[in-house]
């Protein structure tokens, strides 16, 4: 399954799935976006592990991002800001083992994890980590 976030930001729509080309010298039909910083269109890919129980804060990043979960089970809450502060937008969207989710660059969230998580992790451009208050 994949989950978009609520500015419709998906597998479709996500910047992760732009700026491809063609290898020279491989199969006709393959295209590849290779990792930043040795290319600076590219993405910046990481291999999480969580433990049960942990949890990031309410943050953002500069650019759209993809989590794959490939074991466990996770929990992502989106923030709106108000002159109050942050303030939940819906309820927490669960992903499990195969789900694929989608946050738009800039979108305020946070992240629990319920069951140790191992993660493929895609971020447009180069990674970076903004706490929001």
């Amino acid at each position: 399954m994949s989950i978009e976030d609520r500015d419709g930001v998906n597998g479709d729509t996500s910047d992760v799935w732009k700026g491809f080309v063609p290898v020279p010298d491989t199969p006709e039909g393959f295209t590849v976006r290779t990792t930043y910083p040795g290319n600076t269109e590219g993405v910046e890919v990481m291999l999480e592990r969580w433990s049960a129980g942990s949890s990031e804060p309410p943050h953002s990043h500069p650019g759209d991002d993809m989590t794959v979960v490939v074991e466990g089970r996770m929990a992502i809450q989106f923030y709106e800001r108000s002159t109050e502060g942050l303030v939940p937008d819906g309820e927490p969207i669960v992903l499990i083992k195969g789900d694929t989710g989608y946050i738009g660059a800039g979108r305020v969230h946070d992240a629990s994890y319920i069951e140790d998580c191992k993660l493929v992790y895609v971020h447009d451009r180069a990674f970076g980590f903004t706490a929001e208050s």
